[in-house]
């Protein structure tokens, strides 16, 4: 017998959320992991809010919907609304019930920004590696650290001179001739038209062949906080970010995440700054592995003085490591281990939308480039826990 094709709506709805989830989804893992995290940073948001006024969103959907826009590579904060307003697994990890009116996009962002600062997401990232089932899972001796550009979201176009009068227009809109004299015109009977402005495009063609640019002479109208820098040599350059991570070896994930202008000795410093602020007057010998780029014997120093092993790789010449450390199993294993960082960082690029950021500042980029870093922990926690 054929079904009838008919739809009538319900007037009420006798399953819960909780039931429609099937009990082997990865996000039940996850957000266990996630709302235990966020019950112990209570003090840190009671302190952010104030006693009067408009209650705003709470912080811990704000988060939770920040990382399900990471996890499940959503575009735009009007998108994640739209996808919460019919998805009932974002409701159901966000925290909404089905009832729930979901927010709009743009009191969305204004909160979320307000609260999810570089600080703020640090505090989440280390919350979740002290989860009692996550802690397990971490080494607390070697490490590898790495950098990557991120894409600013700033054209080419809008790099200007710092001072100076603007160059000239290489490209004039309008027919020749329109800016000429009234006297070289010829007469005519009818009454004059009303001047037409010309401005130009706003996407008009540059060639920017010959002309010299650099961070010390130019800077973004669009993003003054990102810098010219190149991948390596031979290729172009673009305006963008440098993004940091610091990886333990045992099972590869980040531990400390941070994101700064681009320039030649970043790289070492933000090495150097997250590897004191993970283990903060360590006594015990730590080892940290690292890419060609930084073997520099001042970074070397800094490191033994700290009490931790340099595992960086040597470069052909001038090599600031030397038989002392390379003569180890363990340097062998960390030159190995420590390109498991890209996995990381292929995934905030892909998934995580890294690749070329839609933020602009370097605060508001950072913070975001953390919380990816945080989400790609999470998005690894259910296969860790299974095995």
């Amino acid at each position: 017998m054929r079904g009838a094709d008919e739809a009538s709506g319900s007037l009420f709805s006798h399953v819960d959320l909780e039931a429609r989830i099937p009990a082997r989804h990865p996000l039940r893992e996850i957000r266990q992991v996630v709302n235990e995290a966020l019950a112990s940073l209570d003090g840190e948001f009671e302190a952010l809010y104030t006693d009067f006024g408009r209650p705003s969103i709470a912080p811990e959907r704000l988060i939770r919907a920040s990382l399900m826009q990471i996890l499940f590579s959503v575009r735009s904060e009007r998108q994640l609304m739209e996808q919460m307003q019919y998805d009932l697994l974002f409701r159901w990890f966000v925290g909404l019930g089905i009832d729930d009116p979901v927010w709009v996009a743009t009191v969305f962002s204004k909160n979320r920004d307000r609260l999810l600062t570089s600080e703020m997401s640090r505090k989440v990232m280390a919350a979740i590696l002290a989860h009692r089932e996550v802690a397990p899972l971490l080494s607390d001796e070697p490490f590898s650290v790495d950098g990557t550009l991120v894409k600013a979201w700033a054209s080419m176009k809008s790099l200007q001179p710092k001072a100076g009068d603007p160059p000239p227009d290489d490209n004039p809109v309008g027919p020749p001739g329109a800016d000429s004299p009234a006297e070289d015109q010829p007469a005519t009977t009818e009454s004059t038209p009303m001047p037409r402005p010309t401005r130009q495009s706003r996407n008009a063609e540059v060639d920017f062949r010959g002309r010299k640019r650099s961070n010390a002479t130019h800077a973004s109208t669009t993003d003054p906080d990102a810098r010219l820098d190149k991948k390596s040599p031979g290729t172009g350059a673009m305006l963008c970010f440098i993004g940091h991570a610091l990886m333990e070896n045992r099972n590869g994930l980040i531990v400390q995440g941070d994101l700064t202008q681009a320039d030649g000795h970043a790289e070492r410093r933000a090495a150097l700054h997250m590897i004191h602020r993970h283990s903060p007057g360590s006594t015990r010998r730590l080892t940290l592995g690292a890419d060609k780029g930084f073997d520099a014997a001042e970074f070397v120093a800094d490191l033994r003085q700290a009490c931790v092993t340099p595992h960086v790789a040597q470069t052909s010449r001038a090599s600031a490591i030397d038989g002392r450390t390379t003569r180890h199993e363990g340097y062998a294993l960390s030159i190995r281990h420590r390109k498991r960082i890209e996995e990381a960082f292929g995934w905030a690029k892909t998934v995580g939308g890294m690749a070329q950021t839609v933020y602009r500042g370097l605060e508001r980029v950072r913070s975001r480039f953390i919380l990816i870093m945080a989400a790609n922990n999470l998005a690894r926690l259910p296969r860790l826990l299974a095995a």
